[in-house]
């Protein structure tokens, strides 16, 4: 019991705190790295700059070889454009011999009828447009092809519409045309009103045009510009 007592006044008080300094960090060496380069006759470092005419001709020579890498570029883009202009040539010339050429056009049936919309979906599709004649000549030529490749007795879609503004008939660029070939002796075309947005051409009616639903489905002629 006395040995107890003995160890328990002997004990260290507990609120006594016992510090252990430990050395402040030493912060690491500072190096420094000179660049050298090798060039004829000795070596330049990066201090350099601007004072040895070595360090410039390496300069220089670099930026030379980027000029020459952009102009490469340039010309490897100027290719490929090209590439694909004759890619579009080709695909017109097999159009053309499919359907019919015609001045700076060409012609291409598609007896399938369809609504205004999804006909000129389908000819851009194709990399052209619904044929919108411009002339007399050209209207001439279109319906000759019609009556011979589509029937003697249908209609085809044209490239026109007056959705905009009732009576202003615009292309598909949204130019006013200046071409028109209404059937004016017997019906006073165009005469839908806001219910008859679209036109086509009347085969049966020897290539005058008519307004129409744009909802309603005919055959159609597609036309590709000629390069």
């Amino acid at each position: 019991m006395t040995d107890l007592l003995a160890m328990t006044h002997c004990a260290p008080r507990a609120d006594r705190t016992v510090v252990i300094p430990f050395p402040s960090p030493v912060p690491p060496p500072v190096i420094k790295a000179t660049l050298f380069l090798k060039v004829p006759g000795g070596s330049i470092t990066s201090s350099d700059k601007g004072k040895n005419p070595a360090w410039d001709v390496l300069l220089q020579s670099e930026a030379d070889y980027r000029a020459a890498i952009e102009e490469l570029r340039k010309k490897i883009d100027e290719i490929v454009k090209e590439l694909n202009v004759l890619k579009e040539v080709h695909a017109l010339q097999l159009v053309c011999l499919k359907g019919i050429k015609v001045l700076g056009k060409c012609f291409l049936a598609s007896p399938v009828k369809k609504d205004f919309y999804a006909a000129t979906d389908d000819c851009i599709l194709q990399g052209g447009s619904l044929s919108t004649p411009v002339t007399g000549n050209e209207n001439y030529q279109l319906y000759v092809y019609a009556h011979e490749t589509i029937g003697a007795k249908e209609h085809i879609w044209l490239g026109i519409n007056d959705m905009l503004k009732e009576g202003e008939w615009v292309d598909k660029s949204g130019s006013r045309i200046r071409f028109q070939n209404w059937e004016t002796e017997v019906t006073s075309q165009p005469a839908g009103g806001r219910s008859q947005n679209c036109a086509f051409m009347s085969v049966i009616d020897s290539g005058k045009w008519f307004d129409e639903n744009c909802r309603a489905v005919k055959a159609f002629v597609c036309e590709f510009n000629i390069v």
